[in-house]
Protein backbone atom coordinates (compact mmCIF):
# COMPACT_ATOMS: atom_id res chain seq x y z
CA UNK A 1 0.00 0.00 0.00
CA UNK A 2 1.44 3.25 -1.32
CA UNK A 3 1.49 6.21 0.59
CA UNK A 4 -2.24 7.67 -0.91
CA UNK A 5 -3.70 4.98 -0.83
CA UNK A 6 -3.27 4.67 3.07
CA UNK A 7 -4.45 8.50 3.92
CA UNK A 8 -7.07 7.67 1.29
CA UNK A 9 -8.52 4.06 3.46
CA UNK A 10 -7.70 6.09 7.05
CA UNK A 11 -10.34 9.18 6.18
CA UNK A 12 -12.69 6.35 4.87
CA UNK A 13 -12.09 4.73 8.03
CA UNK A 14 -12.02 7.60 9.96
CA UNK A 15 -15.32 9.13 8.37
CA UNK A 16 -17.24 5.71 8.97
CA UNK A 17 -16.04 5.66 12.57
CA UNK A 18 -18.01 9.13 13.02
CA UNK A 19 -20.78 8.24 11.07
CA UNK A 20 -21.40 4.95 13.85
CA UNK A 21 -20.12 7.48 16.47
CA UNK A 22 -23.60 9.59 15.54
CA UNK A 23 -25.79 7.44 14.72
CA UNK A 24 -25.02 6.02 18.46
CA UNK A 25 -25.41 9.67 19.66
CA UNK A 26 -28.36 10.31 17.79
CA UNK A 27 -30.28 7.53 19.58
CA UNK A 28 -33.23 8.98 21.87
CA UNK A 29 -34.21 8.51 25.12
CA UNK A 30 -37.31 9.98 25.81
CA UNK A 31 -38.88 8.73 29.10
CA UNK A 32 -42.65 7.64 28.23
CA UNK A 33 -45.09 7.61 30.79
CA UNK A 34 -48.74 7.58 31.48
CA UNK A 35 -51.71 9.88 32.53
CA UNK A 36 -54.67 8.77 34.32
CA UNK A 37 -57.43 10.04 32.07
CA UNK A 38 -57.69 6.67 30.84
CA UNK A 39 -58.69 5.15 34.36
CA UNK A 40 -60.91 8.21 35.67
CA UNK A 41 -64.12 5.57 35.77
CA UNK A 42 -62.10 3.67 38.82
CA UNK A 43 -60.31 5.26 42.24
CA UNK A 44 -57.33 6.42 41.58
CA UNK A 45 -55.24 4.49 43.66
CA UNK A 46 -56.65 1.56 41.48
CA UNK A 47 -55.60 3.82 38.82
CA UNK A 48 -51.65 3.77 40.21
CA UNK A 49 -51.98 0.17 40.09
CA UNK A 50 -52.95 -0.28 36.36
CA UNK A 51 -50.62 2.20 35.28
CA UNK A 52 -47.70 0.50 37.20
CA UNK A 53 -49.25 -2.53 35.78
CA UNK A 54 -48.69 -1.39 32.40
CA UNK A 55 -44.81 -1.06 32.69
CA UNK A 56 -44.79 2.70 33.09
CA UNK A 57 -42.41 4.74 35.74
CA UNK A 58 -44.37 7.63 35.26
CA UNK A 59 -47.35 9.53 35.72
CA UNK A 60 -49.00 13.07 35.46
CA UNK A 61 -52.38 14.33 37.74
CA UNK A 62 -54.10 15.24 34.46
CA UNK A 63 -57.97 14.03 34.53
CA UNK A 64 -59.38 15.29 38.26
CA UNK A 65 -62.68 13.99 39.39
CA UNK A 66 -65.15 14.32 42.09
CA UNK A 67 -63.29 12.62 44.64
CA UNK A 68 -59.18 13.74 43.43
CA UNK A 69 -58.75 17.38 43.21
CA UNK A 70 -55.12 16.86 42.49
CA UNK A 71 -53.88 20.35 42.62
CA UNK A 72 -56.60 22.16 42.51
CA UNK A 73 -56.94 25.74 44.47
CA UNK A 74 -59.47 23.75 47.00
CA UNK A 75 -57.61 20.93 47.89
CA UNK A 76 -57.20 20.87 51.28
CA UNK A 77 -53.56 20.06 53.33
CA UNK A 78 -54.54 16.75 55.20
CA UNK A 79 -55.66 15.83 50.79
CA UNK A 80 -52.43 16.86 49.66
CA UNK A 81 -50.20 15.15 52.50
CA UNK A 82 -52.39 12.06 51.72
CA UNK A 83 -51.67 12.05 47.77
CA UNK A 84 -48.71 12.57 48.27
CA UNK A 85 -48.25 9.34 50.45
CA UNK A 86 -49.92 7.74 47.75
CA UNK A 87 -47.76 8.70 44.89
CA UNK A 88 -44.87 7.65 46.52
CA UNK A 89 -46.24 4.37 48.00
CA UNK A 90 -47.59 3.60 44.65
CA UNK A 91 -44.08 3.07 42.59
CA UNK A 92 -44.74 6.29 40.23
CA UNK A 93 -42.85 9.28 39.93
CA UNK A 94 -45.51 12.32 39.02
CA UNK A 95 -44.34 14.79 36.59
CA UNK A 96 -46.74 17.23 36.45
CA UNK A 97 -50.47 18.27 37.52
CA UNK A 98 -53.41 20.23 35.42
CA UNK A 99 -53.28 23.80 36.28
CA UNK A 100 -57.55 25.34 36.12
CA UNK A 101 -57.30 28.51 35.31
CA UNK A 102 -60.10 31.06 35.67
CA UNK A 103 -60.84 34.15 33.22
CA UNK A 104 -64.03 35.08 33.92
CA UNK A 105 -63.23 36.83 37.26
CA UNK A 106 -61.01 39.42 38.39
CA UNK A 107 -57.32 39.07 37.18
CA UNK A 108 -56.67 39.66 40.96
CA UNK A 109 -58.58 36.42 42.50
CA UNK A 110 -57.17 34.42 39.14
CA UNK A 111 -53.98 34.97 40.13
CA UNK A 112 -54.11 33.33 43.18
CA UNK A 113 -55.60 30.69 42.33
CA UNK A 114 -53.76 29.85 40.09
CA UNK A 115 -50.24 30.79 42.63
CA UNK A 116 -52.56 28.04 44.91
CA UNK A 117 -52.09 25.57 42.60
CA UNK A 118 -48.35 26.00 41.43
CA UNK A 119 -47.58 26.18 45.47
CA UNK A 120 -49.44 22.45 45.66
CA UNK A 121 -47.82 21.31 42.58
CA UNK A 122 -43.92 22.15 44.68
CA UNK A 123 -45.75 20.78 47.80
CA UNK A 124 -46.08 17.57 45.43
CA UNK A 125 -42.69 17.87 44.37
CA UNK A 126 -44.15 18.15 40.55
CA UNK A 127 -41.97 19.47 37.51
CA UNK A 128 -44.81 21.00 35.64
CA UNK A 129 -48.21 22.25 35.47
CA UNK A 130 -49.77 22.17 32.63
CA UNK A 131 -52.01 24.68 31.27
CA UNK A 132 -55.32 24.50 28.72
CA UNK A 133 -55.50 28.19 27.52
CA UNK A 134 -58.72 29.54 26.96
CA UNK A 135 -61.48 29.02 24.40
CA UNK A 136 -63.41 32.44 24.85
CA UNK A 137 -61.59 35.34 22.57
CA UNK A 138 -63.02 37.72 25.08
CA UNK A 139 -60.78 36.50 27.83
CA UNK A 140 -57.65 35.92 26.00
CA UNK A 141 -55.65 39.25 27.38
CA UNK A 142 -56.93 38.27 30.72
CA UNK A 143 -55.26 34.87 30.54
CA UNK A 144 -52.26 36.25 29.02
CA UNK A 145 -51.86 38.32 31.81
CA UNK A 146 -52.47 35.18 34.45
CA UNK A 147 -50.15 33.31 32.44
CA UNK A 148 -47.65 35.98 32.66
CA UNK A 149 -47.40 35.89 36.66
CA UNK A 150 -47.74 32.43 36.88
CA UNK A 151 -44.69 31.77 34.87
CA UNK A 152 -42.91 33.88 36.85
CA UNK A 153 -44.31 32.31 40.34
CA UNK A 154 -43.47 29.25 39.26
CA UNK A 155 -40.17 29.87 38.45
CA UNK A 156 -39.55 31.33 42.03
CA UNK A 157 -41.17 27.58 42.97
CA UNK A 158 -38.89 25.31 40.32
CA UNK A 159 -41.89 24.69 38.82
CA UNK A 160 -42.25 24.65 34.74
CA UNK A 161 -45.55 26.33 33.17
CA UNK A 162 -46.36 24.43 30.25
CA UNK A 163 -49.50 24.66 27.46
CA UNK A 164 -50.88 22.05 25.37
CA UNK A 165 -52.79 22.47 22.04
CA UNK A 166 -56.55 22.41 22.80
CA UNK A 167 -58.50 24.32 20.47
CA UNK A 168 -59.49 28.16 21.31
CA UNK A 169 -56.05 30.03 22.19
CA UNK A 170 -53.75 27.55 21.75
CA UNK A 171 -55.53 25.76 18.63
CA UNK A 172 -52.33 25.60 16.31
CA UNK A 173 -49.20 26.95 16.14
CA UNK A 174 -50.41 30.35 14.81
CA UNK A 175 -52.17 30.40 18.00
CA UNK A 176 -49.49 29.22 20.47
CA UNK A 177 -47.16 31.52 18.92
CA UNK A 178 -49.19 34.52 20.09
CA UNK A 179 -49.87 32.95 23.39
CA UNK A 180 -45.62 32.83 23.48
CA UNK A 181 -45.30 36.15 22.92
CA UNK A 182 -47.88 37.89 25.06
CA UNK A 183 -46.92 36.03 28.41
CA UNK A 184 -43.00 36.64 27.03
CA UNK A 185 -41.44 34.13 30.28
CA UNK A 186 -38.40 32.02 29.63
CA UNK A 187 -40.36 29.90 32.27
CA UNK A 188 -43.56 29.28 29.46
CA UNK A 189 -43.17 26.22 27.31
CA UNK A 190 -44.98 24.25 25.08
CA UNK A 191 -46.31 20.45 25.72
CA UNK A 192 -46.96 19.49 22.14
CA UNK A 193 -50.17 17.44 21.41
CA UNK A 194 -50.38 16.13 17.80
CA UNK A 195 -53.84 14.17 18.22
CA UNK A 196 -55.33 17.80 19.56
CA UNK A 197 -53.79 19.52 16.32
CA UNK A 198 -56.04 17.20 14.54
CA UNK A 199 -58.79 16.81 16.61
CA UNK A 200 -59.71 20.89 17.10
CA UNK A 201 -58.26 22.36 13.98
CA UNK A 202 -57.88 19.38 11.31
CA UNK A 203 -54.55 20.37 10.71
CA UNK A 204 -51.04 18.66 9.88
CA UNK A 205 -50.00 17.99 13.13
CA UNK A 206 -45.80 17.26 11.34
CA UNK A 207 -46.29 20.73 9.47
CA UNK A 208 -47.37 22.65 12.85
CA UNK A 209 -44.70 21.48 14.77
CA UNK A 210 -42.01 23.82 13.23
CA UNK A 211 -43.32 27.31 14.02
CA UNK A 212 -43.25 26.16 17.58
CA UNK A 213 -40.23 23.65 17.73
CA UNK A 214 -37.56 25.34 19.77
CA UNK A 215 -40.46 25.74 22.89
CA UNK A 216 -41.75 22.06 23.21
CA UNK A 217 -40.25 20.64 26.21
CA UNK A 218 -43.04 17.86 26.64
CA UNK A 219 -45.14 15.84 24.53
CA UNK A 220 -48.94 14.69 25.44
CA UNK A 221 -49.88 11.41 23.00
CA UNK A 222 -53.00 10.58 21.70
CA UNK A 223 -54.24 9.53 18.25
CA UNK A 224 -57.04 11.45 16.59
CA UNK A 225 -58.93 10.04 13.07
CA UNK A 226 -60.72 13.77 12.48
CA UNK A 227 -61.55 17.22 13.24
CA UNK A 228 -63.49 16.50 16.53
CA UNK A 229 -63.00 12.79 15.99
CA UNK A 230 -62.94 10.80 18.58
CA UNK A 231 -59.23 10.00 21.07
CA UNK A 232 -59.68 7.49 23.53
CA UNK A 233 -58.29 5.06 20.94
CA UNK A 234 -55.49 2.82 20.13
CA UNK A 235 -52.03 4.51 18.34
CA UNK A 236 -52.00 3.65 14.99
CA UNK A 237 -55.92 3.79 14.66
CA UNK A 238 -55.92 7.32 13.74
CA UNK A 239 -54.19 9.63 11.26
CA UNK A 240 -51.14 10.55 13.68
CA UNK A 241 -47.74 10.07 12.22
CA UNK A 242 -45.86 9.35 15.41
CA UNK A 243 -42.64 8.75 13.36
CA UNK A 244 -42.53 11.85 11.08
CA UNK A 245 -43.81 13.96 14.47
CA UNK A 246 -40.81 12.33 16.54
CA UNK A 247 -38.47 12.68 14.21
CA UNK A 248 -39.29 16.80 13.84
CA UNK A 249 -39.33 16.43 17.61
CA UNK A 250 -36.05 15.38 17.83
CA UNK A 251 -34.66 17.92 14.81
CA UNK A 252 -35.82 20.59 16.89
CA UNK A 253 -34.23 19.50 20.01
CA UNK A 254 -36.72 17.93 21.87
CA UNK A 255 -35.36 15.15 25.24
CA UNK A 256 -39.34 14.11 26.50
CA UNK A 257 -40.45 13.30 28.64
CA UNK A 258 -43.45 11.61 26.05
CA UNK A 259 -46.51 11.02 28.45
CA UNK A 260 -49.77 8.79 27.09
CA UNK A 261 -52.65 10.56 27.39
CA UNK A 262 -55.32 8.39 25.42
CA UNK A 263 -56.02 4.61 24.66
CA UNK A 264 -59.35 2.58 24.27
CA UNK A 265 -61.22 2.21 27.67
CA UNK A 266 -62.27 -1.33 28.34
CA UNK A 267 -64.78 -2.56 30.48
CA UNK A 268 -62.31 -3.50 33.26
CA UNK A 269 -59.50 -1.78 34.55
CA UNK A 270 -57.38 -4.17 33.18
CA UNK A 271 -58.67 -4.26 29.94
CA UNK A 272 -57.95 -0.69 29.78
CA UNK A 273 -54.58 -1.60 31.30
CA UNK A 274 -53.87 -4.04 28.27
CA UNK A 275 -54.50 -0.94 26.44
CA UNK A 276 -52.38 1.41 27.42
CA UNK A 277 -49.50 -0.73 27.25
CA UNK A 278 -49.97 -1.96 23.83
CA UNK A 279 -49.66 2.03 23.64
CA UNK A 280 -46.47 2.32 24.92
CA UNK A 281 -45.17 -0.41 23.11
CA UNK A 282 -46.51 1.17 20.13
CA UNK A 283 -44.46 4.44 20.93
CA UNK A 284 -41.43 2.26 22.09
CA UNK A 285 -41.57 0.42 19.36
CA UNK A 286 -41.63 4.04 17.13
CA UNK A 287 -38.82 5.75 19.12
CA UNK A 288 -36.42 3.09 18.39
CA UNK A 289 -36.62 3.68 15.20
CA UNK A 290 -36.21 7.45 14.86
Amino acid sequence: MNRREFIQQTTLAAAATAAMDFTAEAKVNWPVGCFNRPWTKWSFDETLKQIKAAGYKSTGLLSRTREEQFIGANATPEYLESLKNRLAASGLVANMGALHSRHNIPLEDSIKDVRKQIDNAKFLSLKFVLSFGADNPEQFAHYFKVMSDAAAYAQEKGVKLVMKPHGGISGSSEEILRVIKEVNHRNFAIWYDAGNIIHYTGKDPVAEIAPIAKHITGFCAKDCGEMKGDVMIQFGAGKVDFAAVFKKLKAGGFNGPVMVECCKVGATPEETTANALANREFLEKVLASV
